[in-house]
């Protein structure tokens, strides 16, 4: 069975580019091009397309997408329910033969799908509701320093503005007596449950601070106001988790009236800083990568030819499947 591809690097390094470079040139034996999955706890989102740098409808028509608009914005979502939606559309991909790329916008998601999940707790509503009221009336902070009174290990690894994940561990200790932290030890008995290939983006933290800061401003001029706009005003209020996403929970904030838009601006590139400087410490924890260093402004698509040769040499069978489709494509 093929391996699936994941491309791992922090927010902005350009891992949607390179996934879409490879699957231009990664073909199975009747000449498909590769799928791409994206592992994104913000893409699953139907409407939320600006604010988390979704592919854009030419690029979706493309490459076979999978993973993206598969839930509406006031739905609660999970890594449990990516990982259930997510397995068997690899599992499709690796017995018809057909490459696929995952690329991995959010590690959490990723662990769930090629570890598993550990055994926690169902959610609780009732308590949900009261942390998420304590955190209203005090602060996301407060929160947060309970968290490190019970479990220092995890609110260690989370922000102390990520309400959402500070709500769940809490939640957990609560329900358990056990931290979280603990619990997710589980994920590292055994091997994984799906084999794959791994290949990593590093960027200089200079280069890529530049490189948020691009993203946001664009983000904002082609309309990211406007879009949370039409999700403020749709039928059902944005689910917790929704309204929390980098560049939502500013520009809500703006549209509140709480901050000027060049404040709500400033504060995205601030949180999506902090986003990537967690993401490099998660992404510690997968040592079977293949890093790959870019210069400052390099295009990820530098980096195809060095992909493939990586693909190829741990499966043969791909240059097989490359040589086939190029024949029945013809001259």
């Amino acid at each position: 069975m093929k391996e699936p591809l994941v491309i791992l690097g922090c927010t902005a390094s350009g891992k949607s580019e390179l996934a879409e470079a490879v699957a231009a040139q990664w073909k199975d034996a009747a000449g498909r091009c590769a799928s791409i999955m994206a592992v994104d706890a913000m893409q699953v989102y139907r409407g939320m397309d600006i604010g988390t740098a979704k592919p854009d409808a030419p690029t979706q028509r493309r490459f076979a997408h999978w993973m993206i608009d598969v839930a509406d914005p006031w739905e609660s979502f999970s890594a449990a329910r990516f990982a259930a939606m997510a397995e068997p559309l690899i599992r499709e991909h690796q017995q018809s033969g057909r490459p696929l790329i995952l690329v991995a916008g959010t590690v959490l998601y990723l662990r769930a799908v090629l570890e598993g999940l550990f055994e926690g707790p169902a959610a609780d509503p009732a308590l949900r509701q009261e942390l998420a009221q304590r955190a209203a009336r005090q602060g996301a902070a407060s929160l947060h320093r309970e968290l490190a009174d019970v479990d220092a290990v995890a609110a260690a690894r989370i922000h102390p503005h990520d309400l959402r994940r500070i709500v769940r561990a809490l939640e957990v200790f609560h329900l358990t007596g056990e931290p979280i932290s603990r619990l997710q030890t589980q994920w590292r008995a055994g091997r994984p449950r799906i084999a794959c290939r791994m290949v990593g983006m590093r960027r200089e933290k200079d280069d890529l601070n530049q490189r948020i800061n691009r993203r946001v401003r664009m983000m904002i001029q082609t309309g990211l106001v406007e879009e949370v706009q039409r999700l403020a005003a749709g039928p059902r209020p944005l689910s917790m988790q929704a309204r929390e996403g980098v560049g939502y929970k500013e520009i809500l904030e703006y549209l509140e009236g709480r901050v000027t838009l060049e404040q709500a601006g400033e504060q995205i590139k601030i949180h999506t800083r902090h986003l990537a400087k967690l993401q490099r410490t998660w992404l510690r924890r997968f040592p079977q990568v293949r890093w790959l260093n870019l210069a400052a402004d390099q295009a990820a698509g530098d980096l195809v030819g060095t992909v493939l040769e990586e693909i190829i040499s741990q499966n043969p069978d791909d240059h097989r499947d490359r040589t086939a489709a190029s024949r029945a494509a013809g001259p």
